[in-house]
């Protein structure tokens, strides 16, 4: 004759053996757990949702100017390389110029003076672009991170 198997213990509705006494559907009141649970002040959320707008919309502007600060470098350097290469044609003309190897030698000094010369006052152009252009969109950054601390102050505050 053949052994009946064992009936494993369940619980009160019979569906969770391994918690025989315990009936879940009594055992948590949904409505009184999730009641507990408070939904964000929706103007809160608002605020919160519009300042992120306005991070996102200031982002945005810094990168405009960035990009147009980089556009405007790279429109100065062309000019730079243009006139530096139109300069350079018309000075190489002229060495032939002078009779003397002395004056030649002159001549070339002052040429070469003049190319530095310019080289420096064109470097110091291009910085001065760049160094514009990165503080006028830091300056939006930064302005509009006030902005945000402020809003988020106020945000805190309203709640407390």
């Amino acid at each position: 004759m053949a052994e009946q198997p064992k009936s494993k213990p369940t619980s009160a509705s019979g569906a969770y053996p391994f918690m025989p006494d315990f009936d879940f559907q009594k055992g948590f009141d949904f409505q009184k757990m999730f009641g507990a649970m408070k939904l964000p002040d929706m103007a809160g959320m608002e605020t919160v949702v519009t300042a992120y707008r306005r991070n996102l919309e200031a982002l945005s502007e810094a990168n405009r100017v960035a990009l147009e600060g980089a556009q405007a470098v790279a429109r100065r350097h062309m000019e730079i390389m243009q006139r530096t290469m139109a300069d350079m044609t018309e000075q190489l003309r002229t060495v032939d110029r002078h009779e003397t190897p002395q004056a030649r030698a002159a001549h070339q000094a002052e040429l070469l003076k003049h190319a530095y010369e310019t080289a420096v006052a064109n470097m110091r152009d291009l910085g001065d672009l760049i160094q514009r252009s990165n503080q006028e969109a830091v300056e939006k950054l930064n302005r509009r991170f006030s902005q945000a601390m402020d809003e988020m102050k106020t945000i805190i505050d309203h709640k407390s």
